[in-house]
């Protein structure tokens, strides 16, 4: 694998459930309007699950994702291809944290920094009712 060594753990206060956070992270639907600008692809089922093998996109850079451990509380995808390394979710009542490691050429601090704020403002509309 081409690339560096990169590691970034991020932890925000949101204004959402631990159960709004969750169906977040898990619904594909859900995760279509608020991971830009990563898109999976078509045939990804609404619902992750421990055991999912699934294909995405950043630009032209395919990353896939095995959904390694699915719980209440947790998500944790090992990622291959446009980077080899893992993905860690844990979330609450009120917060969610990220931990993501791996070797890639990708900006991978800066994309989970967007990532996570582009989350906490998916969660505040979603907590108000409006739409995206």
């Amino acid at each position: 694998m081409l690339g560096k060594f990169q590691q970034s753990h991020l932890r925000l206060e949101v204004q959402a459930s631990e159960a709004l956070i969750r169906d977040s992270l898990v619904h594909t639907s859900k995760l279509r309007q608020w991971l830009w600008p990563q898109n999976f692809s078509l045939e990804v089922p609404e619902t992750l699950s421990q055991g999912l093998t699934l294909n995405s996109f950043v630009g032209f850079v395919p990353i896939q994702h095995y959904v390694e451990v699915l719980n209440d509380n947790c998500l944790r995808m090992l990622l291959s291809q446009g980077i080899d390394g893992y993905h860690e979710w844990y979330w609450g009542d009120g917060w969610i944290q990220s931990r993501l490691e791996g070797i890639s050429l990708l900006p991978l601090n800066l994309g989970q920094t967007v990532s996570l704020l582009s989350l906490r403002q998916f969660l505040t509309v979603q907590k108000t009712g409006s739409r995206v």
